[in-house]
């Protein structure tokens, strides 16, 4: 479970998938006989599931299809100092943007793979010049002997976006104003503070 104060929670699915479908790069965690598992990978969101691939000579294999397994999907974060707020005292504390997804995940079989590569080709692709499935057949096949696709059936999505709601609309005006200041990462965390002030008290 994430820990979510009500100011910082995001419980509008439609949010919580554009945002994934934004930030694809997930840390995956499952669980297995010796501990945790944990794997990094881009995974795609369709119909209420994700689908990505992972080197078949992972451990972490092994553990998928036993128990649910968590995917957490990274979103913009940046520093934020007490000295931008007009009210006070106040000390540091972090932005950040993040969505968790839970559900069981279970392993594909080759030519599912394939769908999977075919598909995430079309979304990152910039032409249809290149997809897996034209590749010579002993290529595709050796590649596929190197991994394994998987999908994960969402049964919970929760997102935990922390972007100075707690603070006054102008203390988090001019936490905005600070950070579109800074580099991309900065710049990105204001931009999203900006598009959801509607939320802000």
């Amino acid at each position: 479970m994430l820990y979510r104060p009500a100011a910082f929670a995001c419980n509008d699915r439609d949010d919580l998938v554009d945002f994934i479908r934004n930030n694809p790069f997930a840390t995956m965690i499952s669980h297995g006989a010796d501990g945790p598992w944990v794997s990094h990978l881009p995974l795609i969101y369709e119909n209420g599931q994700l689908f990505g691939h992972i080197a078949r000579a992972n451990p972490q294999t092994k553990t998928l299809g036993n128990t649910d397994v968590l995917a957490i999907f990274h979103g913009p974060h940046a520093y934020v100092s007490p000295a931008w707020y007009r009210s006070g005292p106040a000390v540091p504390t972090w932005n950040y943007a993040v969505v968790h997804a839970v559900g069981p995940a279970h392993l594909l079989n080759d030519d599912e793979t394939s769908q999977v590569i075919d598909h995430m080709a079309s979304i990152y692709e910039n032409s249809d010049q290149w997809s897996f499935s034209s590749l010579p057949d002993d290529y595709r096949s050796g590649m596929l002997r190197g991994i394994v696709g998987l999908s994960i059936a969402v049964v919970r999505l929760e997102g935990k976006f922390k972007l100075s709601q707690n603070r006054t609309a102008e203390d988090q005006q001019l936490v905005a104003e600070r950070l579109a200041e800074g580099g991309v990462e900065e710049q990105a965390v204001s931009a999203m503070m900006v598009s959801r002030r509607r939320d802000a008290p």
